[in-house]
């Protein structure tokens, strides 16, 4: 940025050289913005859970409770709609779709999970509409020992994601992450056990509301590492090559807010059972694509964390701080603050700049 003029004439008379001002330069942090370029309305009735763009990068899906959608980037007049899940009497509503995503690499591949504990795998050329049948199904019922009362609760899928390859796909419900080859459909290649430690504790998390906590699961820079998050504030991640886990813990260094959360009939929801904090958790977060860098949504703060890989039997709690300004140099992509605009149907498209 400039501040002063290299020549500056005075009553008609230029001055000498040795009265010449350089131009002063100052470093200007550089802010990403965000300009709204085109907005897709009324493609749902619901409130929308996910996003994916495809690889053709024309189209991208958005999916609610009950629809799947395909839009064209070009145009916002009409959506094509290949998931309809929605019974003609809602009282015999059995299901509800929690997440959807293309194929990374594939165009016409597709994949979305159920509240029922079903993954399915879709290709738009075998058939145009995806929710009436076709298509390869990844499902794991619960054995007769193990069906309670709380089965079909801890058995909805949050969460599905393809891995950078696309080889793989990775599920994650209320008690385990379960990694699926896509040629394999009988059984999941590796089934990670998360909250297994809680299983004798799903009466008081059903009557505190935490057994419907909705955790996201994502894969690492590369297809050898898989995280989620989990209570306490702490993201956990493994080493697909190896048997231990790293838990990344997010500490806040600001002064503590004691929250209150009200649910039906007026009641308090539970803040700690076991000694476990469930008030503080680890729902939202992303990789970096290349980096072993991961942003972590906890509460109302985002920020990025660096961490290294895990090795053998490494179960040690890495306590970090809390997010802090980034520098301009740093790798990971600089943050956006993002305010939701209020409408459960619309869809809004931003072109983000320096």
């Amino acid at each position: 940025m400039v501040t002063s003029r290299n020549v500056e004439v005075k009553n008609g008379h230029v001055p000498q050289i040795t009265q010449l001002r350089m131009p002063t330069l100052h470093p200007v942090q550089s802010v990403a913005t965000a300009t709204l370029k085109r907005t897709f309305a009324n493609g749902h009735a619901y409130h929308i859970n996910s996003l994916s763009f495809n690889s053709d990068g024309e189209t991208y899906l958005s999916a609610d409770d009950l629809r799947i959608n395909i839009w064209n980037m070009h145009t916002n007049r009409e959506a094509y709609n290949i998931v309809d899940i929605k019974p003609d009497d809602m009282e015999e509503l059995s299901e509800v779709i929690t997440a959807a995503e293309f194929h990374p690499q594939q165009t016409n591949t597709l994949v979305y999970s159920s509240s029922k504990g079903v993954v399915r795998l879709c290709d738009l050329r075998e058939r145009a509409l995806c929710d009436r049948g076709g298509g390869q199904v990844f499902e794991q019922p619960a054995s007769e020992g193990e069906k309670s009362f709380f089965s079909e609760v801890i058995s909805s899928v949050s969460d599905v994601k393809f891995s950078r390859d696309g080889r793989y796909l990775m599920a994650r419900d209320y008690m385990t992450l379960k990694l699926w080859d896509v040629n394999m459909g009988s059984a999941p290649v590796r089934t990670i056990k998360v909250h297994e430690h809680l299983r004798s504790k799903l009466c008081e998390l059903y009557e505190s509301d935490c057994i419907f906590d909705k955790f996201e699961c994502r894969w690492g820079h590369d297809s050898n590492h898989v995280c989620t998050g989990t209570y306490d504030n702490k993201l956990l991640l493994w080493d697909l090559n190896g048997e231990g886990h790293t838990a990344l813990e997010s500490v806040s260094t600001s002064p503590s807010r004691r929250a209150s959360l009200k649910g039906k009939l007026g009641l308090t929801r539970k803040e700690s059972v076991g000694g476990r904090n469930f008030n503080k958790k680890i729902l939202h977060h992303s990789h970096h694509p290349f980096r072993p860098l991961v942003a972590i949504g906890a509460r109302l703060s985002l920020g990025p964390r660096p961490y290294a890989g895990p090795g053998p039997q490494d179960r040690t709690s890495r306590a970090l701080p809390h997010p802090r300004p980034l520098n301009p140099s740093h790798p990971f992509p600089i943050p956006l603050r993002v305010r939701s605009a209020g409408a459960r149907n619309s869809l809004y498209v931003f072109a983000a700049g320096t």
